[in-house]
């Protein structure tokens, strides 16, 4: 299913609803990423908007990956809601983000 791990995704939606303090450190955390985990954070994110179903999940990593063309930190943080849709996408794919960013807190 996925390589990026859920604790990642919970790590980035949490920081994306503290960017007025987190913004540099939320920019190196995404940056450190690989791109195949870049390409499926971004399409966790278009499942929790619905821009895919989740059985459409590899389908939305392949177009992540084909149709990038601005940096992933830039593109995530310029897009609106994008903690909200990142916890929405582990839910759809049957992860509960709760139960994630509990453990991490």
């Amino acid at each position: 299913m996925l390589e990026i791990s859920a604790r990642k995704i919970a790590q980035v939606a949490m920081m994306g609803r503290e960017l007025g303090r987190a913004e540099g450190e939320l920019r190196a955390f995404i940056e450190r990423m690989g791109e195949d985990e870049q390409a499926e954070l971004v399409a966790v994110m278009w499942v929790g908007r619905e821009s895919f179903f989740p059985e459409d999940l590899a389908e939305a990593i392949a177009t992540a990956k084909s149709e990038a063309s601005t940096p992933c930190a830039d593109y995530l943080i310029g897009t609106p809601h994008m903690s909200d849709h990142l916890e929405n996408g582990l839910d759809a794919l049957g992860i509960s983000a709760e139960d994630v960013e509990n453990d991490l807190m």
